[in-house]
């Protein structure tokens, strides 16, 4: 996937507030060690705590002999530079002004990085004046109708304890001048975005708007998608803990399918371009027989064949489908006020045509559609570790004096990454990496429904 402009993670000089406004084409590192003269108040504290050196870097192949070369992003090729703590920053703390976003719908572990980001400010910093900006960009855009919330460590203790956000997160609002005025205003010089690649795309051209300007702000993007379809990054916070939540449910589906004869569950789960929850579903679970993702196209005649002989042999099945999957047979045409395309319900659709198939021979289906709950529900604790990780290093990408950029996991290593790549495209399951093969086999899965063929 090759981004306009040519850029890539290891050139980050035109996204660091020393050179972000130097001619030329920024490749290349800033040399934090030369132009962050402030001396982390963690380093004087913790002066034997171990720092990164700033010129760090993951590599992002390191697989030699690689059998999925052509697979690789190539925009990590040159290595991605670690996001963590420094002994050098460029912003004073003392003169810091944070603000917080969340963007977007629903996902587990927004109260957790909203936290995670407080508790860093405050106590690893000691910045006092951290602003909870409410309803997405809206209150960004319009404060005096969306007043920000003062987070503080005693407002934020627990807020991880429940699903949902506490800054009620909202789509739409965007507008890159007002957001300048009123951070201006405000006397922010630190915004934290947290939403998904359409977040991130608002975030990269709130940076440049920012640029044009010369209005000096640490833009830094937390990526956010329930259905980890976030590209670059290996995954997105909160996706693990709806993988939990959705095999529970796929639980439930097996319970009611197992105890009718020829009974069928099917359970419909996130997913609207990628299938990463609906396999890995399936596959923490292991009692699904067919997994549906928008990725593979396959036709209800191959269905109605496999849940033939798959009742013929175990009395009962199990089908996960993504939302997104097989929009063929539902699509609506239609796009909702933000330009996405609006999906037909493939779960309401396969329930009949399952109902249709079975009932003649004495069974039927059992439909859960369980999107909402698993959204809305509280973060696990692996997740939450996770979230963790993700805020305090996005603290610290922010005060070494970074901007534009998103932090993420590549390798399993924090690292910061350009916001413009992020927002780049989508991440797709790709059915001849090993998670998807593994699923067909778990699942029992025939060719004609796997997507290997050719």
């Amino acid at each position: 996937m090759a981004v306009a402009g040519g850029e890539t993670s290891g050139h980050l000089k035109k996204h660091h507030l020393s050179c972000w406004q130097e001619e030329g084409d920024g490749l290349g590192l800033p040399e934090e060690n030369v132009v962050n003269k402030v001396v982390s108040p963690l380093a004087k504290e913790w002066p034997s705590m171990n720092f990164k050196n700033p010129n760090e870097l993951v590599m992002g192949h390191i697989i030699q002999n690689d059998s999925k070369a052509g697979l690789r992003p190539p925009e990590l090729r040159a290595g991605c530079v670690r996001a963590n703590a420094c002994r050098q920053l460029w912003w004073d703390p003392a003169a810091c002004r944070a603000a917080v976003v969340t963007c977007g719908g629903l996902c587990p572990g927004l109260n957790s990085i909203i936290r995670g980001l407080t508790n860093c400010l405050w106590h690893e910093y000691g910045v006092r004046e951290v602003f909870g900006m409410q309803a997405g960009y809206n209150g960004l855009s319009d404060p005096d109708i969306y007043p920000p919330i003062k987070l503080t460590p005693d407002f934020v203790r627990e807020i991880h304890m429940k699903g949902g956000s506490v800054l009620k997160a909202g789509r739409g609002g965007f507008d890159a001048e007002k957001i300048l005025d009123g951070l201006k205003k405000l006397g922010v010089n630190m915004v934290f975005l947290v939403g998904g690649d359409g977040t991130q795309f608002a975030g990269n051209l709130l940076y440049e708007a920012a640029l044009k300007r010369g209005q000096a702000v640490s833009i830094v993007g937390i990526p956010k998608s329930i259905d980890n379809d976030v590209v670059m990054f290996d995954k997105t916070f909160g996706f693990e803990s709806a993988v939990a939540e959705a095999s529970e449910v796929i639980r439930n589906g097996w319970v009611e399918a197992s105890s009718c004869d020829k009974g069928v569950g099917i359970v419909k789960l996130m997913g609207r371009d990628a299938g990463f929850v609906a396999m890995f579903a399936a596959l923490a679970s292991d009692i699904v027989d067919l997994c549906l993702i928008p990725e593979v196209d396959v036709s209800l005649e191959d269905i109605m064949a496999h849940v033939d002989r798959t009742v013929e042999r175990k009395g009962h099945m199990v089908i996960a489908v993504a939302e997104g999957a097989l929009q063929k047979f539902v699509a609506t045409g239609k796009r909702d006020a933000t330009g996405h395309v609006v999906y037909g319900d493939i779960g309401t659709f396969l329930r009949d045509k399952v109902n249709e198939h079975m009932k003649p021979r004495g069974g039927r289906s059992f439909y859960i559609d369980p999107s909402y709950i698993i959204r809305s529900a509280p973060i696990r604790p692996h997740d939450h570790t996770f979230c963790s990780r993700l805020a305090i290093d996005a603290v610290h990408t922010a005060m070494r004096g970074y901007t534009g950029v998103c932090v993420g996991p590549v390798h399993d290593i924090i690292c910061m990454l350009p916001s413009r790549l992020i927002a780049s495209g989508k991440k797709k399951v790709n059915v001849k990496r090993s998670a998807w093969q593994q699923c067909v086999q778990a699942c029992g899965m025939p060719h004609s429904l796997a997507g290997l063929t050719g």
